[in-house]
């Protein structure tokens, strides 16, 4: 017994490198346990990329159902003849857009759209400028302030069906507006404001404009107060006036918030239908004629769904070219 010589620890663990015994071979329970480990954490993570799509996954499905699916159905209305009245539809390629962009009546429409859009943007800054520079003085105080916040945006309030009630109320023959220039010697008879051919446009720019100068009005008056004092402060150091400090600090300031209201203003009013139909119905003849109005018409009037899709296409188009104007404004602004 004396002279057998017995394995050392180290010895028996390199013959049995499991450290089983017997040199048994290793069980379901070592590497087993690390393989079972790893599908839950696998689950994991790709639940975790995938929660985000679940959380935006009823809005997806809202755009492609009523914002997706109806474009491209009014996309592929416009290549196509006897649309929706016909059981059989006749691909026609361009026809319709050829058809629109030759129409007259649509040459009509698009000059009374951009007079429309062009006065009502350009008076909607003036005046929401000016109004906004009037809360923003400290030469008013804050009680008459709030008076006249209350009145400025007033119109904002209103809904669109009361706006056109309210102005074919005023703008009647025998309305507040008649009877007023009347007693000032402005006008000798009642005028029919909505109904004169050189008259209808005015009247309804002028409308739209006293309902859309609020917007402009608080996001002016915001980035008013978003100015810094110390620039007026030392504008006036220098010697400037009261004409120069709004030239060289405040438009400079107001620039961005101008740009991107203005873009969002002509893409509004470009498109703009309710205030139209609600008082004037695009005439008299077609002075007030918009595109929105004439697209209309040509679907529901006229019963010409394809030239109505090609001429709501081309409408598209140019709110999508506005668009793209107006986010890479933003981008560079960021």
């Amino acid at each position: 017994m004396s002279g057998t010589t017995l394995p050392t620890p180290a010895v028996r663990r390199s013959q049995n490198p499991s450290g089983t015994p017997g040199g048994a071979t290793p069980g379901p329970g070592a590497d087993g346990r690390g393989s079972r480990a790893s599908a839950p954490v696998r689950r994991s993570s790709l639940g975790k990329r995938l929660g985000p799509y679940g959380y935006l996954a009823p809005v997806i499905a809202l755009m492609l159902v009523l914002m997706i699916l109806p474009v491209a159905v009014v996309i592929r209305y416009s290549f196509f003849d006897n649309v929706i009245i016909s059981p059989t539809s006749i691909v026609v390629g361009l026809k319709n857009y050829v058809t629109i962009l030759t129409d007259p009546a649509f040459h009509t429409a698009t000059k009374n759209t951009l007079v429309f859009t062009g006065v009502s943007v350009a008076a909607h800054l003036v005046i929401g400028l000016g109004f906004a520079m009037l809360l923003n003085s400290t030469l008013i105080g804050n009680r008459t302030k709030t008076v006249f916040r209350t009145i400025f945006v007033m119109p904002w309030l209103l809904t669109v069906a009361i706006i056109a009630i309210l102005w074919r109320l005023l703008l009647d023959p025998n309305g507040v507006v008649n009877y007023g220039l009347q007693s000032v010697g402005l006008i000798d008879g009642p005028v029919a404001w909505f109904s004169e051919l050189n008259l209808a446009l005015p009247a309804v720019t002028v409308m739209n404009i006293w309902a859309g100068y609020p917007f402009f009005m608080i996001s002016l008056l915001a980035g008013l107060q978003g100015i810094s004092t110390d620039l007026y402060e030392a504008a006036a150091v220098d010697g400037a006036s009261w004409w120069g400090r709004f030239v060289h600090v405040t438009l400079p300031s107001l620039r961005p918030v101008i740009i991107s209201m203005a873009l969002l203003d002509v893409i509004w009013t470009s498109q703009q239908f309710p205030l139209i139909w609600m008082t004037t119905g695009g005439g008299p003849l077609d002075r007030t004629e918009m595109l929105s109005t004439y697209t209309y018409k040509l679907a529901f009037s006229e019963y010409q769904f394809a030239q109505a899709a090609a001429s709501a296409v081309i409408m598209l188009v140019i709110a999508l070219v506005l668009a793209v104007l107006y986010v890479r404004h933003q981008r560079a602004r960021d």
